[in-house]
């Protein structure tokens, strides 16, 4: 998987093979094929720049799956201190598609939950491909409870596809959990940051996401439906994602425009997956940057912005 490489991508693997071939042949040595080494290297840095700099709404969901794509334990790993994690809905069971407990980021006590998904089959599957069942969103309420009774603020880390849709899920109140997590999110008494890190797929992310501040990152997506859905609902045909992923504007830029999320959190240059390291410390910092501003806001103001901003989405002015 550390070779997956999507057809945009190609020109850019074939370059890193010239480079890398050149730096073998030419260990210990130094002259014309170091000089043609730092040449291509140049010429390999601007094409990344160009390549990513100009990718399609589709390519960037492309990158949002990208298997090697750090998921919510990479970055809680790396930007926060003394994680415990915390398990169970105390209603059902745990549900392993999500992942929460208390923790400090750069001196602040949070509780901080994200999506998680597998890489192996073992862990997909023991992780549900990080779509979370009922118990997954009560769970996630009751850490949030746990965060407004001792006025600790909230950090969210969005990546599924959606919420569970199976029979027992159905039977256990999927639709209902989502829609209490959305009224009780709406009035939580505590700052709430939400950053989407890869998918961010209609009410599974939502159900979560209900934020003061709403970040993404930079190869990531967040919509109503999958561009897969879309096309399948729309044209009939799942193969017309990409012209789904179009029509919908589910990229960053896109919500950023419409004022749907508060910033874009830049990518080291490729995607997250190529530096997990650099990709965390933009995540604290801008997860930080909000901490800070956040802290000395009344609860009240809090519910108030909070219900305003989400009340007014969605009215178009004439």
């Amino acid at each position: 998987m550390a070779d997956y490489v999507f057809e945009f991508e190609k020109p850019i693997h074939e370059l890193e093979e010239k480079i890398n071939e050149m730096k073998a042949l030419s260990a210990g040595r130094s002259g014309v094929i170091s000089d043609e080494i730092g040449r291509l290297e140049s010429k390999l840095h601007k094409l990344m720049e160009e390549t990513y700099a100009g990718l399609s709404r589709w390519q960037r969901v492309q990158l949002a799956r990208h298997p090697m794509r750090p998921y919510s334990m990479d970055y809680i790993s790396r930007i926060c201190d003394d994680f415990t994690e915390l398990h169970g809905d105390r209603q059902f069971r745990d549900d392993p598609a999500l992942v929460g407990g208390i923790a400090r980021i750069d001196g602040f006590s949070v509780v901080v939950m994200g999506q998680q998904k597998g890489r192996t089959t073992k862990e997909k599957l023991y992780r549900n491909f990080g779509m979370m069942h009922p118990e997954g969103y009560r769970k996630a309420l009751r850490l949030m409870k746990l965060a407004e009774k001792f006025s600790k603020p909230v950090v969210v880390l969005i990546d599924t596809p959606g919420a569970y849709p199976g029979i027992g899920a159905e039977e256990r109140g999927q639709g209902e959990a989502i829609a209490r997590n959305l009224f009780e999110m709406s009035l939580l008494k505590v700052p709430v940051i939400a950053v989407i890190i890869a998918e961010g797929a209609s009410g599974g992310a939502l159900g979560i996401g209900v934020g003061d501040r709403v970040y993404m990152m930079e190869n990531s997506w967040y919509s109503v439906i999958s561009p897969e859905g879309c096309a399948a609902i729309l044209w009939r045909d799942a193969a017309k994602a990409p012209k789904a992923a179009e029509a919908l504007k589910l990229a960053p830029a896109d919500l950023l425009d419409l004022k749907i999320i508060d910033g874009i959190i830049k990518e080291p240059v490729g995607g997250a997956h190529r530096n997990y390291d650099e990709a965390s410390r933009r995540v604290k910092e801008t997860v930080a940057g909000a901490l800070r501003e956040l802290a000395s806001v009344p609860a009240q103001e809090l519910v108030d912005t909070r219900l305003e901003r989400y009340g007014s989405i969605g009215f178009v002015k004439r």
